[in-house]
């Protein structure tokens, strides 16, 4: 039997989703994202995680502006 090609993910099996921005505390991504992300192509997913490490630095400093000390 073939060996087939594993699809990239950045999920790190901690998913919680923000509710204000809609992204995943742990990957990043949106819902639209995460529902899609294995009917997209190769390219797309390449292109989307290139975004995520700016969206997670963007994301936690907002959170972490938000919780009261």
């Amino acid at each position: 039997m073939p060996e087939t090609d594993a699809i990239a993910t950045p999920c790190v099996k901690l998913c919680s989703i923000e509710p204000l921005s809609g992204l995943c505390l742990g990957c990043g991504r949106s819902m639209r994202e995460i529902g899609g992300w294995m009917s997209y192509s190769p390219d797309t997913r390449a292109a989307i995680m290139a975004t995520l490490p700016q969206r997670l630095a963007r994301l936690r400093a907002e959170v972490r502006d938000c919780v009261p000390d």
